[in-house]
């Protein structure tokens, strides 16, 4: 098949193991990001198959219509992105391994590395001692500090671990299904929402951005949060109510890692989130390991020869699919 790569930009995948197993295919990697649909559907007209690194490229109906010769789209986890119903009207198979069994460790690691540097003040102290002015300030410990958790998935069970490894006390806040999964296992649920905010230490989001969980946290959430406390958000920029976060990070009074943005990639450096003291950024590196994408994609490169062996797996709209 004539398979095209969108969104490799560092050209990672051909040096990966799993990368033979695309041996038997045609393979086009593209490593620059092309949110143009017409200039897109250029480049990757003769297509057959497209993968994505996740999200990075939107699938939409204008951009299928241009793409005749497309039979499958192979990806991995949820598909936001993607419009399945565009797919399914075009003949289009989407397969996507949604890996109900494993959690994205790199993403729980990155949750954890960006607390750790903000309350060590890494990033400050390393430009310091750079510009030969030795130590730049003094930094907090997380011993015995409360990490707030909102959302009961994998991947905050994994950051709830770490955390209490290092002695921290962990408490949760999730949907009503999350929270009576957090009392069945026996965990540290919050009274109640306000409560969970006002307090927490530490508050990491963990949860799948859906119509139902846009703006989920909102400016009267992080208005109750203490001050001198830390945001993190790893999972998606969505989550929060637009504006909200700039605006309680403006007033001075609490902190915030973010990996997340609303517009991907961010090249507008007089952002608010690159630019305020107060906030650690970074770009979207929470499953950006070679672990982790040689795990991913081995999935979507099964998926890939599944559906050229005639045996498709992972399929998202089955109805197109014609033997």
């Amino acid at each position: 098949m004539k398979v095209h790569i969108l969104d490799d930009w560092f050209d990672t995948l051909r040096g990966l193991p799993c990368f033979s197993k695309l041996a038997s295919h045609e393979v086009t990697i593209w490593t620059d990001h092309e949110p143009d649909p017409a200039k897109l559907a250029k480049r990757v007209e003769e297509a057959e198959c497209l993968v994505l690194f996740r999200e990075r490229t939107a699938i939409s109906r204008d951009l299928l219509e241009r793409l005749p010769n497309l039979r499958l789209i192979s990806q991995r986890s949820v598909y936001p992105h993607v419009d399945v119903a565009a797919c399914s009207d075009h003949d289009v198979l989407l397969c996507s391994n949604m890996h109900s069994d494993t959690p994205s460790y790199a993403a729980a690691e990155m949750t954890l590395a960006l607390m750790l540097a903000s309350y060590r003040q890494i990033p400050e102290q390393v430009a310091s001692i750079r510009a030969g002015k030795w130590q730049a300030g003094v930094g907090r410990t997380m011993r015995g500090r409360t990490l707030g958790l909102y959302g009961y998935g994998r991947i905050a069970q994994a950051v709830a671990s770490y955390a209490k490894a290092m002695g921290m006390h962990v408490q949760w806040w999730a949907s009503e299904v999350g929270r009576a999964r957090v009392r069945a296992d026996g965990e540290c649920l919050a009274q109640d929402r306000a409560t969970f905010f006002a307090t927490s230490d530490i508050v990491s989001l963990h949860v799948r951005l859906k119509p139902e969980t846009r703006g989920i946290i909102t400016a009267d959430d992080l208005s109750r949060m203490m001050p001198r406390s830390l945001l993190v958000n790893t999972s998606r920029a969505g989550l929060i109510a637009p504006g909200a976060l700039e605006a309680e990070i403006a007033k001075g009074r609490i902190f915030a890692a973010v990996d997340v943005f609303d517009t991907e990639p961010v090249t507008d450096i007089s952002h608010p989130l690159l630019t305020h003291p107060r906030v650690l950024p970074t770009p979207h590196l929470g499953y950006v390991t070679e672990d982790e994408f040689d795990l991913q994609f081995s999935d979507i490169f099964d998926q890939i020869n599944a559906y050229k062996s005639g045996t498709p797996i992972h399929m998202i709209n089955p109805e197109v699919w014609r033997p």
